[in-house]
């Protein structure tokens, strides 16, 4: 039986601590932060970007060079015989193509499987956390692969963001629609379902916006996910950017929607904030896997 490494990066929703508690292997995301390269939880932590952020640095995402991931595989390689490496989204960013490409070398045949699997922050964390427990009930490689692929669009993300700054500033938005919005205090609702960061509802205040996000995850398992809005169906997590005493506010209304579920709650992976700045609150369901 092949000994099989479950890998990722840092947009997984998870810290390093957890990574290692539960023995997953996680590639540090890089950003250029004013022509400078730096990596999430390497030399960059939360706090330090989000301070480049409100002092106005030039922020932009980027995917891990060639090298880098050739290193990562290759330094797991010695300890595994296989590799199943779930990196973020296809459709956020093009590090899932990279990394396939990378794997249909002769060198890596056989050995690492990529998973291109839409998800990002606490939905890739299900995944991740699915992915090894597939492997510790000797799962092959493919099959994993395989089950990640087939299920990979059985999730939600739902976003409202506290500035339109940075959606402004990355071109989500116009530069007119910015300037409305900012003026009329809207709060917008994004929605991530596999593929890109997409709006989903406007709503006048935070407390409706809130609303809106509930109400969207309650719309998903009822239409999408069979209704079944209990823990043996759906997994229900909630994620923010830096305020944590609003993000222990939001975790007790979201538990307050879904009493029965025990709430992952973790911070917004750096590549969403770069798009959405400080402030932002989240809520995700994804199908629950029966493995």
């Amino acid at each position: 039986m092949s000994k099989i490494a479950i890998a990722t990066d840092t947009c997984c929703g998870m810290n390093p601590d957890e990574a290692a508690k539960y023995g997953i292997e996680m590639l540090p995301m890089p950003f250029d932060i004013d022509g400078k390269i730096y990596h999430e939880y390497v030399d960059l932590t939360q706090a330090q970007f989000y301070d480049f952020q409100e002092k106005g640095a030039d922020i932009t995402t980027s995917q891990p060079a060639p090298g880098e991931v050739m290193d990562f595989w290759d330094r797991i390689l010695k300890d595994y015989d296989q590799i199943v490496y779930i990196p973020m989204s296809s459709g956020l960013s093009s590090s899932c193509s990279t990394a396939k490409m990378l794997a249909s070398d002769e060198k890596y045949d056989g050995k690492v499987f990529v998973v291109n699997n839409q998800r990002i922050s606490v939905t890739q964390r299900s995944s991740v956390l699915d992915a090894k427990t597939m492997a510790d009930k000797d799962w092959t490689a493919q099959q994993i692969c395989d089950e990640l692929e087939r299920t990979k669009l059985e999730s939600s993300i739902y976003i409202t963001v506290d500035t339109l700054k940075y959606l402004k500033k990355g071109g989500r938005i116009t530069p007119a629609a910015a300037a409305v919005g900012t003026l009329l205090r809207v709060k917008p609702v994004l929605q991530i379902q596999g593929e890109k960061l997409d709006a989903y509802k406007l709503a006048r205040t935070y407390k409706l916006a809130k609303q809106e996000m509930l109400d969207g995850i309650r719309k998903d398992i009822a239409n999408r996910f069979g209704g079944d809005a209990s823990p043996d169906n759906v997994v229900i997590a909630m994620s923010y950017t830096y305020d944590t005493a609003a993000a222990d506010q939001w975790k007790q209304e979201v538990q307050a929607a879904f009493p029965d579920h025990e709430i992952v709650m973790e911070p917004l992976c750096l590549v969403i904030a770069t798009h959405i700045g400080k402030g932002a609150l989240a809520v995700t369901v994804s199908k629950k896997l029966h493995i």
